[in-house]
C-alpha cells in the first residue's frame, strides 16, 4: 500500500471542549474513540487483547485509589463509550519521546516527538481547546483521553511529558517484561496522581510559568516522569525529572528523551517494542543519548514550522505525533503519523495543524 497523496490527509480536529470537557468530547466522537480503541487493541497480541476487561478491572481500582481529580472524568467516558479499553487507555502512556526547550527569536519554543508502539494514534489526534481556574489552554490529545502528554496555554507556558527510564532489576534484555510487570504492580500500590493527570492540572489550574514549575517539581507522582516545560519570556524554560517523591530541574541543556541525563543503575533508558528483547542496557542508552544529541543540536528555526527537525532517528517506527509550540506568540503546531505499509519510518497521517493566536489552519 502506498502512503496517500497530501491531498488525502484529514485535517486534525479542533474542537471546543471549554464547556463539558473530555467527557462530553467522547460523547459527541463516539465513532471516532471507538476508530481508535479498536486500532490500538487489534495491535496487542491477542492474549493481551483478552485480557483487556481485566486490565479495564485493575486500572479502574489504581485510579479511584490514586490522588487524580480526573477519575470521574474516565468512569464517565467508560460508561458512556461502552466498550471495554478505556481505563487501560487511560492508565498507561507513551513508550518514548524526544522533546527540546530552546530559545528563539528572544522567546521559548518546545518541540516534541511522541513514540507509542499503538496504531491510530497519529490518524486519530485532535486538539482540544479546554479551561481551567487559570484560563485557557489547548490539550493534543484523543477522544477518551483525559490526561494531558503535550499541550499550550498561549500567554502562560506550554509542557510536555516524557516516560522516564524504567527499574531493572537484571540487565539480561529478555527479563525486561518481568522488570515492566514489577513496576506497574508496585505503580499500581501508590496513591499519588499519575503524571499526565498533575499535566493536566498545572494547565487549569497554574497562572504562570513559575506557579507551573513549582507544581511539576513538588507535587508527588505515581510513577517516574520528564516534564519539558517552557514560558513566554525569554529563559523561560526547563527539563524536569522526576522520581515519586524527588525531582532535578536543569535550565541548561533542556533537551530530553528517554533516559535521564546521567543514566545510572539501576534505571535503563526505554527501548522500542521491536527490540524490547534484544537491545542491551548499554545500547538502550545510547538510543536514547542520540535522540536528545540531535534534537539539541537542531540549527534550524521553529518559526518556519517546516518540521525539518523530524528526522530519523527522533523520527522511529514508534513516532504518532510531532508537535512545536511558542506561548509566548500563541503558536501551535501538530502532526499525526503512521506507520504505512511497505515504508520503514512512518509517513504524515494528517494535514499540519497550526493555531496562531485566535485563528487555526491547517495545511
Amino acid at each position: 500500500m502506498n502512503a496517500p497523496p497530501p491531498a488525502e490527509l484529514a485535517p486534525i480536529p479542533i474542537v471546543d471542549v471549554r464547556e463539558g470537557g473530555p467527557v462530553r468530547r467522547a460523547g459527541e466522537a463516539s465513532a471516532r474513540a471507538r476508530g481508535l480503541r479498536d486500532a490500538c487493541v487489534n495491535w496487542l497480541p491477542r492474549p493481551a487483547a483478552a485480557l483487556l476487561p481485566a486490565l479495564d478491572s485493575a486500572t479502574r481500582r489504581w485510579l479511584r485509589r490514586s490522588c487524580s481529580p480526573y477519575t470521574q472524568d474516565v468512569e464517565a467516558i467508560a460508561a458512556t463509550l461502552g466498550f471495554p479499553g478505556i481505563w487501560f487507555l487511560n492508565g498507561c502512556y507513551q513508550w518514548g519521546c524526544t522533546s527540546l526547550a530552546c530559545d528563539e527569536g528572544g522567546v521559548p519554543w518546545l518541540a516534541r516527538t511522541l513514540d507509542w508502539p499503538f496504531p491510530g494514534l497519529g490518524r486519530y489526534l485532535e486538539v482540544a481547546r479546554m479551561r481551567g481556574p487559570a484560563g485557557d489552554f489547548d490539550n493534543i490529545a484523543w477522544p477518551g483521553y483525559v490526561g494531558s502528554l503535550t499541550a499550550s496555554a498561549p500567554g502562560r507556558f506550554a509542557a510536555s511529558l516524557n516516560q522516564a527510564p524504567m527499574r531493572r532489576r537484571t540487565l539480561r534484555p529478555w527479563l525486561r517484561p518481568y522488570d515492566m510487570l514489577l513496576n506497574a504492580r508496585n505503580t499500581w500500590r501508590i496513591r499519588s496522581i499519575p503524571p499526565d493527570h498533575l499535566l493536566r492540572q498545572v494547565f487549569e489550574t497554574c497562572r504562570n510559568y513559575a506557579e507551573a514549575k513549582h507544581r511539576l517539581e513538588k507535587t508527588p507522582v505515581a510513577r517516574p516522569a520528564i516534564y519539558t516545560l517552557v514560558g513566554s519570556r525569554a529563559g523561560e524554560r526547563c527539563v524536569i525529572e522526576r522520581k515519586e517523591d524527588s525531582f532535578e530541574t536543569r535550565e541548561d541543556d533542556t533537551s530530553a528523551a528517554n533516559d535521564w541525563l546521567h543514566s545510572s543503575w539501576p534505571w535503563e533508558a526505554r527501548v522500542r517494542t521491536e527490540v524490547l528483547l534484544t537491545r542491551s542496557y548499554e545500547e538502550a542508552a545510547q538510543n536514547s543519548r542520540t535522540r536528545r544529541a540531535q534534537i539539541a543540536a537542531w540549527n534550524g528555526q521553529f518559526a518556519s514550522g517546516a518540521f525539518g527537525w523530524v528526522v530519523a532517528p527522533i523520527l522511529n517506527t514508534q513516532t504518532r505525533v510531532a508537535v512545536e509550540l511558542c506561548p509566548a506568540r500563541g503558536v501551535l503546531r501538530a502532526v499525526g503519523y503512521e506507520l504505512v505499509e511497505g515504508r520503514e519510518l512512518p509517513e504524515p497521517a494528517t494535514l499540519v495543524c497550526e493555531l496562531g493566536g485566535a485563528e487555526a489552519q491547517v495545511r
